[in-house]
């Protein structure tokens, strides 16, 4: 039983993601629409609001995890979510800016089932959207008045989003990474602004800083499992649900949380592995599967699965130390089972 069906009055985790979009989109869509042509069309389109000539469209949105934990921190804390929409929003412009530029270092072609900005409008207009997100959403901050607290967190966790990417990036030319050096690029790269996004929506909230600290460490934690579950997601989920074809993981020989676990694992399966992504051309669809076969039979899948459940623990363990209010708590801890057991 979850906890929002142990709080009637506590709305699911769906709920509180649909609430929390239509809390923050109009502040979103304002903000990007001050941005000068044509980078506000690429924004647009990335964000599903326009199709590739600048029509009205409606793709398929972001889950608005970020801005859901920011508004949910805020109530936890005694505070109103409506005082947080400013930080929502920096996080989410954040998050779609560290989007536009992985899309292209990744050479990612699609995303939530459309063709990415690269490949619509091309590197350079991609690039400047995301740089152009970056520096709206400290203008957002700067505008509704917030502290210098508020724009140090969000830096300091871009600085960690930066280290993660670059780490993840690396990780492409190495063969000797570890499990715990994964551990930290994910840290950097998911962790971070997940954390972010708690710790400004209880500073927005009017937290005390022991509770800030807290709900950081319930958001870093959580941010962890989400990635352990989209490393999954990577390599097992179901084309038609995630919108990336089977393996995709694999087949760009990405050195994701199960995969290192496996290559550490001196298992013969491993050591398999190891040889299919040394391979200097492209995957054939035989080894693709079997590449992710070996994952599997190496014990990466029961690891990561297993990590995503004691993250998950440590998670919840932060959130309690924060002493939140009971429905808030509840609709948090609601959010972080949806998010580890999500499909997409």
């Amino acid at each position: 039983m979850t906890a929002t069906e142990l709080l009637p009055e506590a709305r699911s985790a769906r709920q509180v993601l649909a609430d929390a979009r239509a809390l923050m989109d109009p502040a979103v869509r304002a903000a990007v629409g001050r941005l000068p042509e044509p980078v506000q069309r690429v924004a647009g389109y990335h964000f599903g609001w326009l199709d590739a000539c600048g029509g009205p469209a409606e793709a398929p949105g972001a889950k608005a995890v970020r801005p859901a934990l920011a508004l949910l921190s805020a109530s936890a804390v005694g505070g109103s979510a409506r005082a947080a929409v400013p930080g929502a929003v920096g996080v989410e412009l954040v998050h779609n800016f560290s989007l536009l530029h992985d899309d292209v270092m990744d050479g990612d072609r699609f995303r939530h089932h459309r063709p990415t900005v690269w490949v619509v409008f091309g590197v350079p207009a991609a690039v400047l959207a995301g740089d152009a997100l970056w520096a709206l959403a400290l203008r957002v901050l700067d505008e509704c008045g917030a502290t210098g607290a508020a724009t140090r967190m969000l830096t300091t966790a871009l600085e960690g989003l930066v280290a993660g990417q670059s780490a993840d990036t690396d990780f492409e030319r190495r063969t000797d990474v570890t499990v715990e050096q994964c551990r930290a690029m994910a840290a950097g790269k998911t962790g971070a602004l997940l954390g972010c996004a708690c710790a400004l929506g209880a500073l927005f909230g009017g937290g005390s800083r022991g509770q800030i600290t807290c709900l950081a460490g319930f958001g870093e934690q959580l941010g962890m499992a989400f990635q352990l579950v989209d490393d999954l997601l990577g390599i097992w989920g179901d084309p038609a649900v995630t919108g990336k074809p089977i393996g995709s993981d694999v087949a760009s020989r990405k050195k994701s949380l199960p995969v290192v676990f496996a290559l550490s694992s001196g298992t013969p399966a491993g050591e398999e592995l190891a040889a299919l992504y040394r391979l200097e051309r492209p995957l054939t669809h035989a080894e693709v599967t079997r590449a992710a076969d070996l994952v599997e039979q190496a014990g990466g899948r029961l690891w990561a699965q297993a990590e995503a459940g004691r993250l998950s623990a440590r998670a919840l363990t932060s959130l309690r130390s924060a002493a939140p209010l009971r429905v808030p708590a509840a609709e948090m801890s609601g959010l972080l089972e949806l998010i580890t057991h999500r499909t997409s």
